[in-house]
C-alpha cells in the first residue's frame, strides 16, 4: 500500500512539472512583450559573456522592457530585463549593474544577477535561454 501511494505522489509530482517552471513572471507590474535575439558570442562585443560572472546590457529594439542583462554563471547563460520588477516600467529608468547584482535606482533594490532574487517582493523577470554554438538566443 505504501509503494503504490509513494506511486500515485510520484506521478502526480512528475505531471505537475515542466522545464519552464524555473522561469516564473508573474509580476503585476512588468508586461509580457515577445522577445526573440541572438548574440553570437564570437563577436568583439559579445566576447566578454564568455567568462564567468561577466554580463552584457542588451538595449536593442524589442530587447525586453528597458533592455536585457544577459550573465554567465558559470553553469551557463541567465537573461533578466533591466526594468525594476516592483514598480511600473515608466516610473524608473533601467537598473544599473554594481558587480553581480542589479540594483534599482528608484528604490535601491538590489537582485542578484546569478539568480533575479532580491530583497522585494518580485524578482527580476527572466528570460529562456538557449545556446547553440556560438550563438544565444534569449527568448520568452
Amino acid at each position: 500500500m505504501k509503494n503504490l501511494l509513494f506511486l500515485v505522489v510520484a506521478l502526480v509530482t512528475l505531471a505537475s512539472c515542466s522545464k519552464d517552471d524555473n522561469i516564473k513572471n508573474k509580476n503585476p507590474y512588468l508586461p509580457n512583450y515577445p522577445i526573440n535575439i541572438s548574440l553570437n558570442l564570437d563577436l568583439p562585443a559579445n566576447v566578454d559573456l564568455q567568462y564567468v560572472s561577466n554580463y552584457k546590457y542588451v538595449n536593442t529594439p524589442g530587447a525586453g522592457i528597458k533592455g536585457i542583462f544577459v550573465f554567465n554563471n558559470g553553469n551557463g547563460y541567465i537573461a533578466f530585463d533591466a526594468a525594476c520588477p516592483n514598480m511600473y516600467p515608466n516610473e524608473c529608468e533601467p537598473m544599473k549593474v554594481e558587480g553581480v547584482k542589479a540594483v534599482c535606482a528608484c528604490d535601491d533594490s538590489s537582485y542578484s544577477l546569478f539568480t533575479g532574487l532580491g530583497d522585494m517582493q518580485y524578482s527580476m523577470k527572466q528570460y529562456r535561454t538557449e545556446l547553440v554554438g556560438s550563438m544565444l538566443r534569449i527568448y520568452n
